[in-house]
């Protein structure tokens, strides 16, 4: 009876050995199964962060081109406007005329003896009522540095700078060799101050001479004189009689190249001067747009 219990209990161990192996080997493979679905969620986390990585940098690619290409737009639209197709030329009677289909009802309006005391005055005038002109300057008027400030402040608004010659000396009365010099070393002089050379030739008192005219052209500017102006006259040295005459003188007329002056009472009459010639259905053309040589 002893040795069958004896036995019984060891058939029992054994028993119980064998269903602690089964519950083993039973659950290793739920273990690698828990690993392999870590290691499968991890390898799907990086993909998916590779993925967005790579959708991010497509993005910021497409982002990129876009913006080259309004750059490469906007240095196109800028080489254009600083080199425009001329729209018209200086006749032989010093008036405006319209290349092709240009507008024909335009004035030019020129200011002489710049820059003075007045000349960025009118300039802020002209500025504010969007009216472009060209200021013709003398290079006795830029000796000093607060001159050479005004003439930039002028450039620097955008107005075309022309040359009215050194020192205002009447041209039929000196040497070839004092013309020359008259005219070339003021382009040099304006050079120096604002970085460019000027396009537009003007002589003093309209007294121009075959050999300053073919000087000037081979320099690269534009001759002319003009078609009317009154400012140096007595009887029009006041801002209401000069702002009528500019505005209701006979002379007016499509193409007109009007002459003012750096003078206080030209540049009080010159608001007026302006609206009064936009009231007859003027345009003021842009001195850019004239035909250089």
């Amino acid at each position: 009876m002893k040795r069958g219990l004896q036995i019984g209990a060891l058939f029992f161990l054994l028993f119980l050995a064998a269903c602690n192996q089964t519950e083993e080997t039973a659950s290793e493979p739920a273990s690698s199964s828990t690993e392999n679905e870590e290691e499968i969620d991890q390898q799907e986390e990086t993909e998916d962060e590779t993925n967005g990585e790579d959708e991010a940098t497509e993005e910021e690619s497409n982002k990129e081109e876009p913006e080259t290409e309004v750059k490469e737009t906007e240095i196109e639209n800028e080489e254009a406007a600083e080199d425009p197709e001329p729209a018209y030329e200086v006749s032989d009677s010093w008036s405006i005329v319209p290349l092709d289909n240009a507008n024909e009802e335009v004035v030019l309006l020129t200011i002489d003896d710049a820059p003075d005391e007045y000349g960025v005055e009118m300039a802020e005038t002209l500025k504010e009522l969007g009216a472009p002109a060209i200021f013709f300057v003398n290079g006795h008027f830029l000796d000093t540095l607060e001159e050479e400030e005004a003439l930039k402040k002028i450039h620097e608004m955008g107005f075309a700078i022309g040359n009215h010659t050194y020192t205002h000396a009447t041209l039929p009365e000196i040497s070839q060799e004092e013309q020359r010099e008259e005219i070339l070393s003021l382009n040099e002089r304006i050079e120096e101050i604002i970085g460019e050379k000027p396009s537009f030739f003007r002589a003093p008192h309209g007294a121009n001479t075959d050999y300053a005219i073919q000087a000037a052209e081979d320099a690269g500017m534009t001759v002319m004189n003009w078609s009317f102006g009154y400012d140096w006259n007595q009887e029009y040295m006041n801002e209401e009689a000069l702002a009528d005459i500019m505005v209701n003188t006979e002379l007016l007329g499509n193409g007109a190249n009007l002459l003012m002056h750096d003078r206080e009472w030209t540049a009080a009459a010159l608001d007026d001067i302006v609206k009064g010639l936009r009231d007859k259905g003027y345009e003021m053309v842009d001195p850019q747009l004239i035909q250089t040589p």
